[in-house]
């Protein structure tokens, strides 16, 4: 059963098949979603959504930018938006990053619908 699309989630993963299959998730699951291929693709769409960004759904491990950057980069201008990371490295390469400290979301890849699903409403209902 889809929701209705009440939430906007900027979806900034660089590899395309898992991009294209989080995406058609997440619209499945009823929200509006803006996709990237990156964290630069992820600032300039950002910048042109009309509305706010409820979520940042991002790779923690991107070339040119790293997800922690990303959000960093976003936080000014979205200051209500919540952060969710997620990764399919091995957790002593992403450690370097600090995603796995305490009061950070982070989800390891892969991951099903039903996970994904929970742990964004998870972070959006947070605080």
């Amino acid at each position: 059963m889809a929701l209705e699309p009440s939430e906007t989630i900027l979806l900034c993963e660089d590899q395309e098949a898992v991009r294209r299959v989080t995406a058609r998730i997440l619209t499945s699951l009823g929200y509006d979603v803006v996709v990237a291929g990156g964290g630069q693709e992820a600032l300039l769409l950002a910048e042109a959504w009309h509305g706010p960004i409820h979520l940042l759904l991002t790779d923690v491990v991107m070339p040119g930018m790293s997800g922690p950057n990303l959000a960093r980069r976003l936080a000014a201008s979205h200051p209500g938006m919540r952060v969710l990371y997620l990764s399919g490295h091995p957790e002593e390469s992403i450690a370097r990053h600090h995603v796995l400290q305490p009061g950070i979301a982070f989800l390891q890849k892969p991951y099903t619908t039903e996970i994904l699903s929970r742990k964004i409403r998870e972070v959006l209902d947070a605080g």
